[in-house]
């Protein structure tokens, strides 16, 4: 079963220094057929003008994934963190018992463009921690690149649930094909560019939801990039 979640259909919050859209139900924007997809419950496309940015606030109990579009996202966090994260990077946040943190745009010039992902841990009460990666996704091209995983494996960040995340950036007319094992679930989320998923048609902004799926079949049909979720 393949399940296309429209872009426009998409929650919106405008803050002139902030436009985000929600896929799942965030802050004001609530949807109750849109609570997330198994253990992801949130995915926010931010765009934060120069010189503005989420000033500190707390989280707690929560997976937090960090992709960076365009631009550069720095953060700080009450454990000591303080980095910069560019385009090719991942970072992950476990919020765990605690964790206060900001994220900003320096820039006087550049807008940052980024998606925040929620996945719900495997268990709640964690010790919060940090990590952050850099992956070579311009050398991987037409490929889908492991970036979080459980387990940490081929250099991802570890991530406190069961699911795998892979990121590719696909020229126009590349192909990629991800298998799903018997109970796996898949969420296609589309960055920027269009694709063809298993006959669905998505661009910028779309995302797929697959149950009951062998694999999933996606051919660029624009330059891309995408983010592909593996979950129980």
């Amino acid at each position: 079963m393949l399940t296309v979640r429209p872009a426009a259909d998409r929650g919106h919050a405008q803050h002139g220094w902030l436009d985000s859209r929600h896929t799942f139900s965030f802050a004001d924007y609530h949807d109750p057929d849109h609570m997330g997809f198994r253990a992801l419950r949130v995915i926010n496309e931010d765009r934060v003008e120069p010189g503005r940015g989420f000033g500190r606030h707390h989280h707690d109990d929560m997976e937090i994934v960090t992709y960076v579009l365009d631009g550069v996202l720095a953060h700080q966090d009450s454990l000591g963190n303080g980095a910069e994260i560019r385009p090719g990077e991942v970072q992950r946040m476990s919020a765990g018992t605690g964790i206060d943190h900001s994220e900003f745009n320096h820039s006087k010039a550049d807008r940052v463009h980024f998606l925040q992902i929620w996945i719900l841990p495997e268990r709640t009460g964690l010790r919060p921690g940090y990590e952050q990666r850099a992956f070579p996704l311009h050398e991987a091209r037409d490929a889908l690149v492991l970036v979080a995983s459980r387990d940490g494996r081929d250099g991802s960040v570890t991530v406190h649930q069961d699911v795998e995340i892979r990121a590719g950036r696909l020229r126009r007319g590349a192909r990629v094909v991800h298998a799903l094992r018997p109970g796996r679930h898949a969420w296609l989320q589309v960055a920027r560019g269009a694709v063809d998923a298993s006959g669905k048609r998505l661009a910028a902004g779309d995302g797929l939801a697959v149950s009951d799926e062998k694999q999933l079949d996606v051919v660029a049909t624009e330059d891309a990039e995408v983010l592909l979720f593996d979950l129980a």
